[in-house]
Order: structure tokens, then C-alpha cells, then sequence
């Protein structure tokens, strides 16, 4: 009998979430420090937005790349 295949909408949500997760605390950690170091421009939320866009999109990537088994 062959291995069951993981349902792909659980997979696809999977990372959807994971992906939501990372650009989310990115941002919020852009607005921390932000507020710690009174900008009147958020060049931290920008940035770090941007960089977890960057790392978002890289894992997901990664895994259409290289499926796991």
C-alpha cells in the first residue's frame, strides 16, 4: 500500500499562514523599534516590512522548489 499523500489544502494553508506569520511579525517588530526611537518616518516598519516579504517569499520558494516527502 503506497504512503497517503498530504492533502494539498493543508499544505497550501500551511503556508499561507506561515507566511502571513513572518511578514506580521516583521512589521511589528518594525513598529517597536519605530516607536523606541521616535521616528517621525517608520523606516523600520518599511524596511523590516520589506525583509519579511523577502524571507516570506524565500521559504515558500524553497518548498515548491524542494517539496518535503
Amino acid at each position: 500500500m503506497p504512503p497517503k499523500q498530504p492533502n494539498p489544502f493543508l499544505k497550501y494553508s500551511n503556508l499561507a499562514i506561515q507566511m502571513g506569520v513572518t511578514i506580521g511579525l516583521a512589521a511589528w517588530g518594525g513598529m517597536k523599534l519605530d516607536e523606541h526611537y521616535k521616528n517621525k518616518t517608520p523606516v523600520f516598519t518599511i524596511v523590516l516590512s520589506l525583509v519579511g516579504i523577502a524571507a516570506a517569499m524565500y521559504l515558500v520558494l524553497k518548498d515548491f522548489i524542494k517539496p518535503k516527502e
